[in-house]
């Protein structure tokens, strides 16, 4: 309750200080709170409103990012005082994505969007080192070509439209504004990266619209599997991908609502409910006797103007029959030291929040400088509360505090660098330091 109260109330400074930014540099009239450059760049958003009714008929674009990192402290941290003191650098490319609309007639839209992952597939070997110190080798893809988004969206009116196919899970402030210009920090909210999917994309059916200053989102899509939640991820790797096709024995419903009703701020509600997840285990003959529901809410806020950027985000998941599912994980197949299954104990609940804000200065010193300097913290923890014999471990309670600068060479493309100290379990573990920079970019064209 603490951590709520702490949240919300930085949440309330977000919209004094912005209010303040606003009063001294003027409102930016947009659809949304980003920028309006911003706006333009992120139409794969899919959040089609009256300029979309436009005579374009052919989008094409997508987003990216490169990324370089240090860290002092080793791979490993479930040595008994956390991780060992360690220098290492790592280059990726976390994504690139490829975007293409289609309008097949004016109210009839093709949209689609493949994402390559850390240079597209392979075969990888990862090192699980969960068991306090012990691994375990798991055979994995060594990166991911992903069908991110393909659906039709029918549209009647702006407060009307029905989309579906492989869609966008609008859970969480990232799921919705995932694209690297719509977030300061050089990698996505390790939180909400960490404890569900991101991107969240799964085939089904939505409703959608925007009704005058609230946009709303309700869909129908395939649920989680069960056998592959874990304490590290709680429900993030229960998203089905290993098959061709996906389970739908047990549907799940997700929501979102948007307000604008303050101007530069808005004010987002989602939620994800499953009432039952153990119909699309991949093991489901071991899963008889029990339901598996998984719930998430979150809530976010965003206040932007010209210069002032500030945005909170709360997220809480609940599974289950928890207890259960973790003594059945454990009995998941396994040949030697090889799994595709994380055979893990399940934590009955998983929270973070986080808050950040930056100010654009750049233009106090050129006209055409943007320049952000932002500072960021975020709590999260996989295990936040477990049931019966489900074994707690307080390294997966972590802070982080991440301060860095937003260089804009030009409206479409960001470099970046940060520097973030992270907490584990509040200091009774080893400390841990990274330093990143990284470039991303966003781009569209289209033709009429």
């Amino acid at each position: 309750m603490k951590r709520i109260t702490k949240l919300l109330s930085i949440a309330l400074s977000f919209l004094v200080i912005g209010n303040v930014a606003m009063a001294e540099e003027g409102d930016v009239q947009s659809v949304d709170t980003t920028t309006v450059s911003e706006v333009k760049q992120a139409k794969h958003h899919r959040r089609y409103n009256r300029d979309d009714y436009g005579d374009w008929r052919f989008r094409l674009g997508g987003y990216g990012e490169m990324l370089y990192q240090h860290f002092d402290y080793g791979a490993n941290r479930f040595y008994e005082n956390g991780a060992l003191k360690d220098n290492r650098s790592e280059i990726s490319i976390p994504r690139f994505v490829f975007a293409l609309d289609f309008k097949l007639s004016p109210t009839w839209i093709l949209g689609s969007e493949v994402e390559f992952e850390y240079g597209g597939t392979g075969s990888g070997i990862e090192y699980e080192y969960e068991e306090a110190g012990e691994y375990e080798m798991e055979v994995e893809k060594g990166g991911e070509v992903a069908l991110e988004q393909f659906h039709l969206t029918k549209v009647f009116a702006p407060w009307l439209n029905l989309q579906f196919g492989h869609i966008i899970v609008p859970v969480g402030l990232t799921n919705t504004h995932h694209e690297p210009l719509l977030f300061f920090a050089t990698t996505r909210s390790e939180g909400e990266s960490t404890l569900i999917p991101s991107t969240w994309h799964e085939n089904g059916i939505a409703l959608f619209g925007t009704v005058r200053k609230f946009d709303y989102n309700i869909m129908c899509v395939n649920g989680l599997d069960p056998n592959f939640f874990s304490r590290p991820n709680f429900i993030r790797k229960g998203r089905q991908s290993m098959f061709e096709t996906s389970t739908m024995t047990n549907p799940a419903m997700a929501a979102r609502m948007d307000f604008r009703f303050i101007k530069n701020t808005r004010l987002g509600v989602s939620t994800y409910y499953a009432p039952k997840t153990t119909g699309n285990s991949s093991k489901k003959e071991k899963m008889k006797d029990i339901d598996v529901p998984v719930f998430v809410v979150s809530a976010d806020v965003q206040v932007q103007n010209k210069r002032f950027t500030g945005r909170a985000n709360f997220l809480y998941g609940r599974v289950g029959d928890s207890e259960a599912l973790s003594k059945l994980n454990l009995t998941m197949p396994k040949s030697g030291k090889i799994s595709i299954f994380p055979r893990d104990q399940v934590a009955e609940s998983a929270l973070d929040w986080y808050a950040e804000m930056g100010y654009d200065f750049g233009n106090l010193i050129c006209e055409r400088l943007s320049l952000t300097p932002f500072i960021s913290y975020e709590y999260y923890n996989s295990m936040q509360t477990t049931a019966g014999a489900v074994v707690y471990d307080p390294r997966f309670k972590r802070d982080i505090l991440t301060v860095g600068l937003n260089y804009k060479p030009l409206p479409n493309l960001v470099i970046k660098s940060d520097y973030s100290h992270r907490w584990i379990d509040h200091g009774n573990f080893n400390g841990e330091n990274t330093f990143s920079v990284g470039v991303g970019y966003m781009a569209w064209y289209t033709r009429r």
